[in-house]
Formats: C-alpha cells, sequence, structure tokens
C-alpha cells in the first residue's frame, strides 16, 4: 500500500501495479461515457476484489482516455465544428451557427469549471468522505429515478439544429453534478438533454461534445497535479497504461451507447443504475462492504 497520498493528493493507484491498473483501465473506460458512473465503479471494483483504492486522481486523469475516444467517434462533428468556427472568426461571421454553438460550449463548461475549483480540496483530498460508498450508492439511486423521469417524459424531437444558448446552459449547470462521485457526468448531461426533449442519440451527442472542454480540462489539471506532487516514474507508466486500455475501451463504450439509444431507450441504464445503488446501500448497511 505504498505512495498512497503523496502531497495530499491520493494516488493509490499506483500500488495497484501494470496488471491491476489495466483492468481497471478497462472498467473505467466503458463505465467513463455510459451513464453509469465511472467513479462509483472505481470504487466498487477494488473494494469488491479486495483491492486499494485508485484514488481520485486515477479517476480525473483517465478523464483524458475518454478526450481521446470522444474525438475519434466524433471526429466528423468536431472537425466540421471546428473548421467552421475558425473561418467564421477569420470572416467576422458572428452569426455562424457553428461559431455560435463552440461558443456556447466553452460558455456553458465555466459552471463545472468554477464549481470544481471550489471542491477539488474536499474531492481529491485522500480518504475523502464524498468518494464514501454510501454517497456513491445514493448518487446511483437517486440520478436513476431523475434518468428515468426524463425517459418518460422527454419528447424525443429536437435535435441539435434546435438547440438554444439556454439549452446549452441547462446541460452545462446539470453537468456539475459529475463532480459528486456516482452521479456521472454522462449521466447528468444525458438526463437534462433528454429533459430539453432531444433524441436519444442527439442527447448523447450534445452531452458529449458540450463536455469535452470539461473532460480536457479535468484530465490536464490532475497530470499537472501528479507532476507538482513529484509522481515517480514507475507511477507515471503505470498510469499511461490505464490511459491506453481506458481509451480503447471508452470507445467502445461510446458506440455501444449510441446503439442502444438508437435502437431502445435510456431504460437499461435506469435499471443498472438503480440495482447498483440499491445493492451497493444493501452492501455498506450489512457490513459486506466497508
Amino acid at each position: 500500500m505504498t505512495e498512497a497520498c503523496t502531497q495530499g493528493v491520493d494516488t493509490g493507484f499506483v500500488a495497484l501495479g501494470y496488471a491491476k491498473v489495466a483492468l481497471l483501465g478497462v472498467v473505467q473506460g466503458i463505465t467513463e461515457l455510459l451513464p453509469i458512473s465511472s467513479t462509483a465503479h472505481m470504487r466498487i471494483v477494488p473494494a469488491v476484489l479486495g483491492w486499494q483504492d485508485p484514488g481520485s486522481a486515477f479517476s480525473a486523469a483517465m478523464q483524458l482516455a475518454a478526450l481521446a475516444a470522444v474525438i475519434s467517434y466524433f471526429w466528423g462533428d468536431v472537425s466540421q465544428l471546428a473548421a467552421n468556427s475558425l473561418r467564421a472568426l477569420a470572416h467576422r461571421d458572428f452569426h455562424d451557427r457553428s461559431l455560435r454553438f463552440s461558443v456556447w460550449i466553452i460558455l456553458a463548461t465555466i459552471p463545472i469549471g468554477v464549481a470544481g475549483l471550489f471542491l477539488a480540496r474536499s474531492l481529491n483530498a485522500c480518504g475523502s468522505e464524498l468518494r464514501s460508498l454510501t454517497v456513491i450508492g445514493w448518487a446511483c439511486v437517486v440520478m436513476a429515478i431523475f434518468l428515468a423521469i426524463a425517459e418518460i417524459y422527454a419528447r424525443h424531437k429536437r435535435t441539435l439544429e434546435d438547440v438554444s444558448l439556454i439549452d446549452a446552459m441547462i446541460v452545462g449547470i446539470a453537468q456539475i453534478g459529475a463532480l459528486i462521485p456516482g452521479v456521472s457526468r454522462s449521466g447528468s448531461t444525458l438526463t437534462a438533454a433528454l429533459a430539453l426533449g432531444l433524441k436519444r442519440e442527439e442527447a448523447a451527442r450534445f452531452s458529449f461534445l458540450l463536455g469535452l472542454p470539461a473532460i480536457a480540462l479535468a484530465g490536464i489539471k490532475e497530470l499537472w497535479e501528479l507532476h507538482n506532487v513529484q509522481l515517480s516514474l514507475d507511477g507515471w507508466s503505470i498510469l499511461v497504461v490505464g490511459l491506453l486500455t481506458a481509451s480503447v475501451s471508452a470507445f467502445l463504450a461510446i458506440w455501444g451507447l449510441m446503439r442502444v439509444l438508437e435502437r431502445f431507450s435510456a431504460w437499461p441504464f435506469v435499471i443498472y443504475r438503480g440495482l447498483l445503488g440499491a445493492i451497493l446501500l444493501f452492501a455498506v448497511a450489512s457490513d459486506w462492504l466497508t
């Protein structure tokens, strides 16, 4: 259990070694982009297997794997949005739809950025109460209820072309929920987008595109924190292994999510989240997990 806490930064993943981190990278990649909470699984899987908690630093750094997967999967959307926005800026065409959408994404990232800085010490502290299994269990249950309500009452008619600045800000504010372990960034933003009446697959696209800056900033910030605490070379190499496995599994997770939403609904994730939260709370109450 060495190097679990370095200058106040939770680096428990280093003690796990390459093989365990590679496995957790797969789990992290799959759950990071599905609306089922990667943080919950990063606490549950090690707890069930009797492993050390990899720590919040690992989960945050793994966001870079999610970033790579989202950009790769939605490369057409991302490249077109970037190219059109730059072209509009060059021509001072401030009414261009792509440019306005890009600005909306940036503005919608401000809420989680401010909240993240405010809660940084509590979230990243070693042994943070916010990462307790009880908090995660209740977060899973509550978000399952919210997602179910959105699925029941949503109109599923709007597309990205209908999205406004107000829509972007609402989803951006909902993204703050991702700071609470167990809520899920994908889950909170997808729920908000569905509640705004977007089609399921369009809601997922909106969720991923809007989350790009937040995902990038969270990952880069954590790498900087790990650099500041002088993470060992062995620690960096272990982290890279996790990033590689997480990138592949995250890409597959997006593909799976889009297929489910296109052909079915969000109900499989509602049921999974609800059961996961209930089982987790029962396990903690019965002292099976601590």
